[in-house]
């Protein structure tokens, strides 16, 4: 079965119904829940915990949605050092930016498609990444 990284944001998108994304989140996710394998990374974890004050809260949150969680490979975590060091000499301003670069470079060097709403850096330093966004062009949209 093919496996999907599933940025932070789609997980946010799920914890506010009154979201503008909510409908399409949720929904690209039923859809895809029964074909693919949904996982998380560390990072993506860390993000998502933020809007906890437990632990148990976060862990219940994955268990319902039944993603699994991926280790980043080193070889991933080389890739996002080079990766963001490009963005740097890219003029790339933004401080708070790495964790991107840590849910790009995974999804790249292990072959996943990647579900986020986030198109730029990902587009632009993992071009090999296949992204599942609103309005992809992907076959999954």
């Amino acid at each position: 079965m093919a496996v999907i990284l599933v940025d932070s944001c789609i997980i946010t998108d799920l914890a506010s119904p009154e979201s503008d994304w909510f409908e399409w989140s949720a929904g690209t996710l039923e859809r895809l829940d029964s074909t693919y394998t949904l996982v998380i990374n560390p990072i993506i974890y860390t993000e998502c915990s933020v809007g906890y004050e437990r632990i148990e809260e976060v862990e219940a949150l994955f268990e319902h949605l039944g993603f699994t969680m991926k280790l980043i490979p080193k070889e991933a975590l080389f890739l996002a050092g080079k990766a963001f060091l490009q963005y740097r000499k890219n003029q790339g301003q933004k401080g708070n930016v790495l964790p991107d670069f840590f849910i790009g470079a995974h999804a790249a060097v292990s072959g996943y498609q990647l579900i986020t709403r986030d198109r730029g850096r990902f587009s632009s330093y993992f071009p090999s990444v296949e992204l599942i966004m609103p309005n992809s062009t992907s076959g999954l949209n």
